[in-house]
């Protein structure tokens, strides 16, 4: 098998299917960073629930809860999910910022 043994070569296609997986991070524009940020200091002014796409690991992940409070020295939103959980994200990594109605 071409030099490989047969374990070194499963591990080198499942690495290989992993990083097929992996995302790229998108620009965002002005108009959109713009609209995030009214979006997100609102939810935090008045306690409103919001969804938040952060890129993180190498994909986008989903967080849905209450932003408690701004890290101002380590860029990151601490948000509270349903479960009492705190999610920290980094505030470069925010893609997206809705409202849930």
């Amino acid at each position: 098998m071409d030099g490989y043994d047969v374990p070194e070569h499963v591990k080198l296609l499942r690495d290989w299917a992993k990083e097929d997986t992996y995302e790229q991070k998108r620009e965002i524009d002005e108009q959109k960073l713009d609209n995030m940020n009214e979006i997100i200091s609102e939810a935090m002014e008045f306690e409103k629930l919001v969804t938040i796409t952060h890129y993180r690991n190498k994909n986008y992940e989903l967080v849905i809860g209450k932003i408690h409070f701004w890290d101002e020295i380590n860029q990151k939103l601490h948000i509270t999910d349903q479960f009492g959980e705190v999610h920290r994200v980094h505030i470069s990594g925010i893609a997206d910022a809705r409202f849930i109605d």
